[in-house]
């Protein structure tokens, strides 16, 4: 211990003269144990006691000087008063340059040897074992750090490690509490909130291993490095090697027959490796189960779907997979490291790089839209011009499956897209989930190495991927289903605003934004909603998954779509001239889409539209009238005890409600209601406002 007290003292000395990066750490999972604690000597730093006599014979210094300097002097030692924090670095090498002249008498370079040996050593052991470390956080257990010594004199850390990188940081002099006392054991565990059983301790000193076994925790002794984490490997059952970000072992119930996929890919790849096949998990993905491929000298990526192939998904035209090697539809890719940004405000960032990040982002978004179809072969992924309608139509359908709970602000949306369909759309491929998450960049520039997560991909609006990508605008930062900027300071960010990151999108393009770009926006988080109630209903219907989100996610959700409802509503409103406002038109029409609905019109044949004519000021009378007529017509109202209600069965009497409802709402704020207007713009008769049969109990 004392030699590699002065092993780190030097080390403090020059350490910026290390590459800065050399020191991560990452995470774990499985068996009992919860935690790995790593003693910083010896183990993530080499012990370079069995290599100092060699030092001193190829120096000509007697043998064991260092040795016995070090050890000279008991707890007064140069070394014991260094680890107490009592001598600076500088100080500890002068007493123990001087303590070797007084043995020797000689002058010994320790500074020489001490820096050669660790910089020569800590290149091979540190390495291994902090890669050790991020594998095991990366299984999900907790790390720990344990220093006998990591100040700079009255100040300062001797390690230029990020302590994001461990779980728990735990410096001995800072404590007041020195090895091999079993405290330091004790305040360890506690921070890291487990149990003595459920840890494991690595540390090269027999005597404070003697004090954690006391405890009862599990010990692994490091004298060789190697040795050690093979044994560390056979206590928690995963492999502590060949890390790459965003990784784990495979969990219980993802397993893959790996003979059959290894005999698949040799087929598909010509190639037959000597090694077995290798599978690690991705730690994300919501729809897909994503996997490693360690095949011979090649990482590749294998996207294995959830549900079986018949299920109904709402993705459109399928993006081609295979599905008979391994019993339900898989595609393999190429791996392309890279840096993942989960947190759309970019925190692992400075805030002066992070506007070049949505730079790139909209930069590789338009050249996606870019892409000439009939080169690319991708001509026949999908139709064309009729995107947004197929896409409604296929949310709905979806949701209708998914559909636990009324939701008003879904059906009030299912009526109200369809009646806002753009009159005009340009056909590009599009990714049909294009969002910053989805984004490998390059781990130092602002590059998109590769675009992930083309489940959805298909021919179509191009304006629809670029809403998909400014949701995040309008999410909560802590947003279970999604983090998002809502409400966030994006200038002391450092994070353009959502219109000027659809400029940089529309400049790239040579286009403008749409006038109805509130509906491309309310279509976006339409579609959310539906996917975060499919993912409420598997959990309710007892198949959780990460990822899984609460009813309130898709209602929130939901009611954003709405608020982009209503301001094209009144866009459409504002944007009309008088004349039009004071049109008049025997109808109460409500358009008929590709949904069930009811409809009752004296016009013999489908009714053009027409603008908006109830003003949003008539809107309370409105509603007053059509809930009324509710209470009559559905049984809401106290009824005599003469009179039997006439109650519809639940939920049918709810979406009723809900349904007429929607239709209000529908009226006030669309630019397509076929509802005429009356003598004046305050008058408003609630048949010509509720055209839904509530007689009837179906769709």
């Amino acid at each position: 211990m004392f030699l590699r007290s002065s092993a780190h003292a030097l080390l403090r000395v020059r350490i910026q003269q290390l590459p800065r990066g050399l020191i991560r750490c990452h995470g774990s999972r499985w068996s009992h144990y919860r935690a790995v604690i790593f003693e910083e000597s010896g183990v993530l730093l080499p012990d370079p006691h069995s290599t100092a006599t060699d030092w001193e014979a190829q120096n000509c210094i007697p043998a064991g000087t260092i040795q016995q300097a070090l050890l000279s002097g008991g707890e007064n030692s140069p070394s014991r008063r260094y680890s107490r924090g009592e001598l600076t670095a500088v100080e500890f090498l002068q007493e123990l340059g001087q303590q070797c002249f007084e043995i020797a008498d000689v002058r010994v370079p320790v500074d020489s040897f001490l820096w050669d040996l660790i910089r020569a050593e800590m290149i091979k052991q540190l390495p291994t074992m902090a890669e050790a470390a991020q594998c095991v956080r990366a299984e999900g257990l907790k790390t720990a750090l344990l220093s006998n010594s990591s100040s700079l004199g009255k100040g300062g850390r001797f390690l230029a490690l990020d302590r994001r990188h461990f779980d728990v940081v735990v410096e001995s002099h800072q404590e007041g509490i020195h090895w091999p006392d079993p405290g330091i054991y004790r305040l360890c565990l506690e921070r890291l909130g487990v149990q003595p059983q459920e840890s494991i301790v690595l540390d090269s000193s027999s005597h404070n291993l003697e004090a954690a076994a006391q405890l009862g925790m599990k010990t692994v002794k490091v004298d060789d490095p190697e040795a050690a984490l093979k044994e560390l490997e056979t206590h928690l059952g995963f492999p502590l090697r060949g890390f790459v970000p965003y990784t784990r072992s495979v969990g219980p119930g993802m397993e893959i027959p790996k003979d059959q996929l290894q005999k698949y890919l040799e087929n598909v790849l010509g190639a037959h490796p000597t090694g077995p096949l290798e599978l690690q998990q991705f730690d994300h993905g919501e729809s897909t189960r994503s996997f490693l491929v360690k095949f011979g000298d090649r990482l590749l990526v294998l996207k294995k779907e959830k549900e079986p192939p018949d299920s109904p998904s709402p993705s459109g035209p399928a993006v081609p997979k295979e599905y008979s090697t391994l019993g339900s539809p898989f595609y393999v890719m190429e791996l392309c490291p890279g840096r993942v940004h989960r947190d759309v405000s970019l925190p692992a960032l400075p805030p002066h790089q992070r506007q070049a990040r949505y730079r790139a982002m909209s930069h590789i978004l338009a050249r996606i839209h870019s892409v000439d179809l009939r080169a690319a072969g991708l001509q026949d992924l999908g139709e064309h011009g009729n995107y947004i309608q197929q896409q409604v139509e296929t949310w709905t359908k979806q949701y209708r499956a998914v559909e636990t709970h009324i939701i008003p602000a879904m059906e009030r949306l299912i009526q109200w897209l369809p009646l806002h369909f753009p009159e005009s759309q340009k056909t590009t491929l599009v990714h049909g989930d294009f969002r910053m998450d989805h984004l490998v960049f390059h781990p130092d520039r602002p590059e998109v190495l590769a675009v992930l997560g083309w489940k959805f991909a298909a021919l179509g609006d191009p304006f629809s991927d670029l809403a998909n990508s400014c949701m995040a605008y309008f999410l909560p930062p802590h947003f279970s289903a999604r983090r998002g900027l809502r409400k966030c300071d994006l200038r002391q960010l450092g994070v353009p605003t959502a219109e000027e990151y659809s400029q940089m999108y529309c400049g790239h393009m040579g286009v403008e934004l749409p006038e109805n770009w509130n509906f491309y926006m309310a279509f976006a988080f339409f579609r959310l909603a539906v996917a975060l109630q499919g993912r409420h209903q598997r959990c309710a219907a007892g198949s959780p998954a990460p990822g899984d989100s609460s009813p309130q996610d898709a209602e929130f959700v939901a009611e954003l779509a709405w608020e982009f409802a209503i301001k094209e509503g009144f866009r459409v409103f504002e944007s009309l001239p008088p004349t039009k406002l004071l049109a008049r038109h025997s109808s109460t029409w409500a358009g008929r889409g590709p949904f069930p609905s009811r409809s009752y019109s004296t016009w013999p044949c489908p009714v053009p539209k027409v603008p908006l004519v109830i003003p949003p000021v008539s809107l309370l009378g409105m509603a007053q009238d059509l809930h009324c007529k509710l209470e009559n017509t559905v049984g809401l109202s106290e009824f005599s005890a003469q009179r039997t209600p006439r109650a519809l069965p639940e939920p049918q009497a709810e979406r009723a409600r809900t349904k007429a409802e929607a239709l209000v709402a529908v009226q006030a704020v669309d630019q397509g209601s076929q509802v005429s207007g009356a003598e004046h713009l305050h008058s408003a008769d609630p048949s010509l406002v509720l055209p839904l049969d509530l007689s009837s109990t179906s769709g």
